[in-house]
């Protein structure tokens, strides 16, 4: 046994140092998704010089040559899964800034902050980002002074895991000219230090720019941290022109390893990155611009996502329409006439009507071929939902939302109006595209626990037992389609990536257990073993742990 795993060892280092060689892969439990969702099996891949896929090989087929044959040993091979809506620069920073994901109370908080204080001095803003107050005992939001307890003598700036709110110490405060007479913009609030949504731009462009160098290591760490998790490949929903010039910078290099779908981060950074038209794929298929993100309310655990109805728990607000009728229109119309594609951020009910209103008249103006994508559609109006198809539009929607949500879901509306709520199954049987992600650094960028929750409605700990509103499970089968060829199909790719088929560039990835033999608890921990990207290996875990 010792033997045989040194040759497989030896083989597959062969294989990454030739990078592109005409390479058979044999003995594998190869699994995924076909175009209708239903599993697919095969015992082998074949990938060519240059590293696209010549054939998969099924059960029974004779096994073509090839100048090299690695033994993948009986270990399940998938193609490499792509997160339909992430924030790649947003998870960088996350990485090398402040990490305040999974604090379980504000005492918590302070410590962090406390010890990256003492570990990084000097005058410069210290800023973060993860906290959620929903998973506290006291669900209070964070405020100035509680900051200040900590460090008063510095800016801080710490966003709220979804990006819709952000609390500053009394430093940053001043630093930003903010004062108590100081009104919040429409579509905005301002309370005790925190800024919610609208709001949040009063202190945030007071805040130094990173530099390039700053930038790149950010980049750099985004797309290891993607590599180790088995993401070959996302959809930007949201990229600044520094952040398009940070992912060139790596492309130019060489250093450009996974594949980026890029949604420029409204009107203006649209016209800067490209003058206001989508771009071809470059640097063998690994970045392109398609389109624009948009944003039509905020987020459900700061009260910003728009309702139809007074929140449940608070019924003197609807939450944050940031956005009118006219204005989502013309923005949209404006990157529609440029042949862009147009994602819309819409949460609540009263957000996704007008949402779907918009991609109606847009596809009456350019057609239903234009693939308008609904980002999150939370909750919606189960009257709305049939809207969706006849408009041409994709339901990009991320199923650790709702493993993190349920409980505030039901605190927010009440239980008499979860009917639209994170409606996968409902909205996949009205022959809605699916396309899933995670929406990170909001949750996490692994997308195993992703698939678990899709399918069972449970998180990682199995709860709730027997799944929350589990008529919306999807089986096994959409759930990988929808982290492959329904995220790619989402951003024109699906020719190019998003499974394993001739002619498809070779992206798979390695993983230590079958994910369709387990249970959801032991899916969502599935462990990747090696990422590979055009037929090169980019991640393994054995160098990672050096064995």
């Amino acid at each position: 046994m010792l033997q045989t795993r040194l040759l497989i060892a030896t083989a597959i280092l062969a294989a990454a140092a030739s990078a592109h060689a005409d390479t058979l892969f044999v003995n594998a439990n190869g699994v995924q998704s076909d175009s209708q969702g239903k599993l697919e099996r095969f015992e082998g891949l074949l990938v060519g010089d240059d590293g696209k896929v010549e054939a998969l090989i099924r059960k029974g087929e004779k096994r073509p040559a090839a100048r090299l044959v690695v033994d993948l040993d009986g270990k399940t091979l998938m193609p490499g899964l792509m997160d339909a809506h992430g924030h790649i620069m947003g998870l960088g920073f996350a990485v090398i800034q402040l990490d305040l994901t999974g604090t379980k109370s504000i005492e918590e908080l302070k410590e962090r902050l406390r010890k990256y204080a003492a570990e990084n001095p000097g005058s410069g803003w210290i800023i973060g980002r993860g906290w959620n107050q929903e998973m506290w005992p006291v669900k209070a939001f964070p405020t100035a002074a509680d900051l200040d307890a900590v460090v008063s003598g510095r800016p801080v700036w710490l966003g709220r895991v979804d990006g819709h709110a952000a609390v500053g110490n009394s430093a940053a405060l001043h630093a930003a000219g903010i004062t108590s007479e100081t009104k919040a913009p429409e579509g905005g609030r301002i309370e005790n230090g925190l800024f919610v949504d609208a709001a949040m731009p009063l202190v945030e462009s007071k805040i130094p720019a990173p530099d390039a160098a700053t930038q790149d290591r950010a980049f750099a760490a985004a797309q290891d941290a993607m590599l180790r998790v088995g993401l070959v490949g996302a959809a930007d929903m949201g990229t600044g022109k520094s952040d398009w010039d940070t992912i060139r910078r790596a492309g130019e290099t060489g250093s450009l390893k996974m594949r980026v779908v890029s949604y420029a981060a409204a009107p203006e950074n649209w016209r800067a990155i490209n003058g206001g038209k989508p771009t071809g794929w470059m640097y063998d298929d690994r970045l392109r611009l398609v389109g624009t993100k948009l944003y039509a309310d905020g987020a459900l655990g700061s009260r910003g996502a728009y309702l139809k109805a007074p929140y449940h728990d608070k019924r003197d607000t609807r939450g944050l329409s940031l956005i009118s009728d006219a204005e989502l229109l013309a923005q949209a119309d404006e990157v529609a006439k440029g042949g862009g594609q147009l994602a819309i951020h819409a949460i609540g009910d009263a957000a996704n009507a007008q949402v779907i209103g918009t991609f109606e008249t847009l596809t009456k103006r350019y057609g239903k071929s234009r693939r308008w994508r609904v980002e999150h559609l939370q909750i919606a109006d189960p009257k709305d939902l049939p809207r969706l198809k006849p408009a041409g539009i994709i339901a990009s929607m991320q199923p650790t939302h709702q493993t993190s949500d349920r409980l505030m879901a039901e605190a927010r509306l009440g239980a008499s109006r979860l009917g639209g709520a994170y409606a996968w199954k409902t909205i996949a049987n009205m022959g809605v595209p699916l396309a899933f992600g995670s929406d990170f650094p909001v949750e996490s960028p692994d997308p195993f626990p992703g698939l678990s929750a899709a399918i069972s409605r449970q998180d990682p700990d199995g709860q709730p037992p027997g799944g929350w509103r589990p008529q919306e499970r999807v089986s096994m089968g959409q759930a990988i389609l929808g982290f492959t060829t329904g995220a790619a199909y989402a951003g024109f790719a699906e020719s190019r990536m998003g499974g394993l088929a001739p002619g498809k560039w070779a992206d798979f990835i390695i993983v230590d257990r079958d994910p369709t033999a387990v249970d959801q608890q032991a899916l969502a921990k599935t462990v990747v073993l090696e990422t590979w990207i055009a037929g090169k290996r980019e991640f393994s875990d054995a160098e990672q742990h050096g064995n």
